[in-house]
């Protein structure tokens, strides 16, 4: 279990982390998601002790990341953003040289050497170059580096930057993989890899956690006001007067179409289910309906909605001050 505690980090008058707090059981894929500048990498820094914190903890199964460094370190595993990799050594030189620093004993490292290369499929590379790689083996690369001494937490920050589409399936599934045999937290801000590959969500915003949920129940924390599309043929004009001046409509917009079509999105007022009253008014006047669809917010809403939110507190106490 990774234990943060009122984490904190400033540069000068910068607050990069503050008051950071969260729990990581075992088991799970930890998404730790916000915008560029959240302090996702610090945070990471911070946990696996690459850097110290101003104030407050950090403790992996029970062993403080500063007090009992070599201890808490030996159960993680960390993939940063650039990789470490020794470009002039081939992958198996690599690896061997890694599994020396971190103390593997020398009758398990060829073993140990080679599951990490089979789990992360490099096994085909092993006598190559690192330098003359794909910059997706370079990331399986670095990833079989983090799990060599078999660390019990994978830590992994920003593992699909700079990768084609096909490199990011590849390894979003080599994720997946390890997520069976280790717990895995990984730093993104990409909002699809997040929701396709983890359990659990831990969302930072200007340092701090705004939002901490498993990703099944992030439904929850979506608005659950109504949005409904409809394709329809009539006057642009006569459409917005008829559905602004329903009571449990909120918003309408519409954007006209091909052959005298419109493109109609509503948005309800509180929980109402508005789509009978849309379609009699709109009937009504003379506005035929091609087609009707309900329109769910998306964790890109949520994300939004969590950081503006956040941001514009930020903005409102300086303001104050």
């Amino acid at each position: 279990m990774i234990e943060v505690k009122n984490l904190s980090k400033t540069y000068g008058n910068h607050a990069a982390l503050d008051g950071l707090s969260f729990t990581v059981e075992p088991g799970k894929i930890y998404g730790l998601l916000g915008p560029n500048g959240a302090g996702k990498s610090t945070t990471m820094n911070i946990m696996t002790g690459y850097i110290a914190p101003s104030g407050g903890s950090v403790t992996i199964d029970g062993y403080d990341i500063l007090k009992d460094a070599k201890k808490a370190k030996a159960k993680i595993g960390y993939l940063p953003e650039m990789p470490p990799l020794y470009q002039d050594m081939t992958v198996a030189e690599y690896l061997n040289f890694v599994a020396d620093l971190k103390g593997v004993k020398k009758s398990e490292k060829k073993n140990m050497v080679n599951q990490a290369m089979e789990k992360t499929q490099t096994d085909d590379v092993s006598n190559r170059l690192i330098k003359n790689l794909s910059k997706g083996y370079k990331q399986r690369v670095g990833i079989a580096q983090a799990i060599i001494g078999s660390p019990e937490m994978i830590i992994l920050d920003e593992p699909t930057v700079g990768l084609d589409p096909l490199q990011i399936t590849e390894i979003r599934e080599l994720i997946r993989e390890l997520g069976k045999t280790h717990t895995v937290i990984l730093s993104s801000h990409i909002l699809s890899e997040i929701s396709e590959v983890c359990d659990h969500v831990f969302i930072i915003s200007k340092g701090k956690l705004v939002l901490s949920e498993a990703v099944s129940n992030l439904a929850l924390h979506i608005k659950a006001s109504q949005q409904i599309e409809i394709e329809a043929k009539g006057d642009r004009a006569l459409c917005e007067s008829v559905l602004e001046e329903l009571p449990a409509v909120e918003t309408v917009s519409v954007e006209d179409k091909d052959e005298g079509k419109v493109l109609v999105h509503v948005t309800a007022k509180g929980n109402e289910d508005i789509r009978e009253s849309v379609s009699l008014a709109l009937s009504q006047n003379g506005i035929a309906i091609f087609g009707m669809k309900e329109l769910g917010q998306s964790l890109e809403d949520l994300f939004l909605e969590m950081t503006q939110e956040d941001e514009e507190e930020t903005m409102n106490k300086e303001e104050e001050e």
